[in-house]
């Protein structure tokens, strides 16, 4: 989930009183021991005024790396913390988590100005954490080296077409598998989001909070899920903004990524619609919108287009730069921009020079996360397919995945190629991993309901997966977004005070309540 503006809240939401008797379901977790907080490096703390960073204090907390047997020993868990700012009203810690998986969440509580309403930080100290295998904890490795990665990373594409193209990247998949069977360790078959969880109650017991507290962004979604079904009697608030559906993704895997591909194919008829509505306000908007961007992508599919500067674009780079924009419309205006200067490119007019591509520009591959983080990607990531290829039942069949991926692309044109050639090429050919993973079931028993955030125009976490989040829960109350973008807490005052309500009151907002975003598209 990207950084997003701070909306003040314009309004409170009517509400009702929440009550409910804790049901204990009989998970127990051993005792933790307590966070020892200490000073952040000035480099965490880049972003934070001098005068604030008081507030702020950071830990290294070790879990087991095998909930079921401890002597296997432990990885550390990276956690800063912001300081609730009123400590006579302080209720307790709200753990955050940015979604991925593979997003880092350890710096989460420097941005949190931006994504709570005031209220929110007075009264609860901000943690964040970069769960097991990313970033600042301890990593998992598939690799030992840069150069070995890239040997392997290199030669895969995000959109093969060609029988070269697919042989290639489908042996780069099953070399990647066997580089972190090799090399991972222990760590690599215990990465489910179940495991995350069972740290995520360590890290709260060693706070010294009796439940817990918590915001999941996109995945995040999904071990917010996880938590409250695996300790129901410990979660007092719990806020999910972009789910998933919880059910089907841990049920069957590739049906999830097939409905994941028409999840951004939606997002983009949004798109495109809005964009002809706009008229002159969009570059894109003159003409037949829906036909000049299939022409871009048919005539991609043949080959690169070469640009005026002598800048070449894929196939590749296309559909991950506009899947990439469509998280966020701030972004819509210059998306709109290249794809006008790709019309032009193909299409030329006398006197008219294209402009430079910007969004579409990204390097391929970069952007497959079900929310887009802020961790530094100077690293490999290996716990995306870590996660993934175990909570996802994928079968063992790389051979299917070629066919699978020329259905997809006859269903969702721009992006089902993308999405087969990612966790089902991958998955398919990953190493053995733990069977400890939260398969259901999902109708939470927290004395607590669960509170919903869900766009209408998400592309990543497609509208429906949070109306199914919403009925699998069963104790959930979901406030819908009439919205574009992935996740919306930070953009819409209207969510924000809702959210801030829940989160101090435990008060939920009335059935069927719509929300707008504080700005719109172009």
């Amino acid at each position: 989930m990207r950084r997003v503006r701070l909306r003040r809240a314009l309004a409170v939401a009517a509400s009702v009183l929440v009550t409910g008797t804790v049901v204990v379901v009989g998970t127990s977790t051993a005792q933790a021991s307590p966070v020892a907080w200490g000073p952040c490096n000035d480099a965490a703390l880049e972003e934070v005024p001098l005068t604030e960073r008081y507030l702020f204090s950071c830990a290294e907390y070790p879990v087991p790396v095998d909930h079921a047997d401890r002597g296997r020993g432990t990885v550390d868990i990276a956690m800063m913390r912001r300081a609730a700012t009123e400590k006579s009203g302080r209720i307790g810690s709200l753990f955050l988590n940015p979604g991925g998986p593979g997003g880092a969440g350890f710096d989460m509580p420097v941005g949190a100005v931006d994504r709570f309403e005031p209220a929110v930080l007075k009264r609860f100290d901000i943690i964040g954490f970069d769960p097991r295998g990313i970033d600042r904890s301890t990593r998992m490795r598939c690799f030992t080296n840069a150069e070995q990665a890239e040997k392997v990373l290199g030669r895969m594409s995000s959109m093969p077409v060609t029988e070269k193209q697919i042989s290639t990247t489908m042996d780069a998949y099953a070399d990647y598998g066997e580089a972190c069977a090799k090399n991972a360790g222990e760590l690599q078959r215990h990465m489910s989001t179940a495991d995350v969880a069972r740290d995520l109650d360590l890290m709260r017991s060693g706070v010294g909070d009796e439940q817990l507290n918590f915001v999941g962004f996109s995945y995040g979604t999904l071990l917010g899920a996880t938590y409250v079904n695996m300790f129901p009697e410990r979660s007092r608030a719990i806020v999910l903004d972009g789910n998933v559906d919880p059910a089907l993704r841990t049920a069957d895997g590739v049906q999830y990524d097939r409905e994941r591909a028409g999840g951004f194919e939606h997002a983009l008829e949004g798109f495109l619609q809005r964009c002809a509505a706009e008229g002159a306000r969009c570059a894109f908007g003159e003409g037949d919108v829906r036909a000049k961007f299939d022409e871009i992508r048919n005539t991609l599919r043949r080959g690169p287009i070469t640009m005026p500067d002598g800048s070449q674009i894929t196939l590749g780079q296309f559909t991950d730069g506009v899947s990439s924009a469509l998280y966020d419309p701030e972004e819509f205006r210059q998306l709109a921009s290249d794809l006008q200067a790709l019309h032009l490119q193909l299409h030329p007019k006398a006197g008219l020079v294209p402009e430079l591509l910007r969004v579409l520009k990204l390097p391929s591959g970069k952007h497959r996360f079900d929310g887009a983080g802020d961790a530094d990607e100077s690293y490999v990531d290996d716990s995306y397919f870590a996660v993934n290829c175990t909570d996802k039942p994928i079968p063992k069949k790389p051979e299917r995945v070629p066919a699978i991926a020329a259905q997809w692309e006859e269903e969702s044109p721009t992006f089902g190629r993308n999405q087969a050639f990612s966790d089902l090429a991958a998955c398919s050919q990953w190493p053995r991993t733990s069977p400890g993973v939260h398969r259901g079931p999902w109708a939470h028993q927290a004395a607590n309901p669960v509170l919903l955030f869900g766009n209408y125009y998400d592309p990543a976490t497609q509208y429906e997966f949070s109306q199914r989040m919403e009925k699998e829960l069963g104790n959930a109350r979901l406030v819908s977004v009439d919205a574009f973008g992935h996740c919306i807490l930070g953009d819409s005052s209207c969510a924000d005070s809702r959210a801030a309500d829940y989160l101090i009151n435990l008060r939920v907002p009335r059935p069927g309540e719509v929300c707008r975003p504080d700005s719109q598209p172009f």
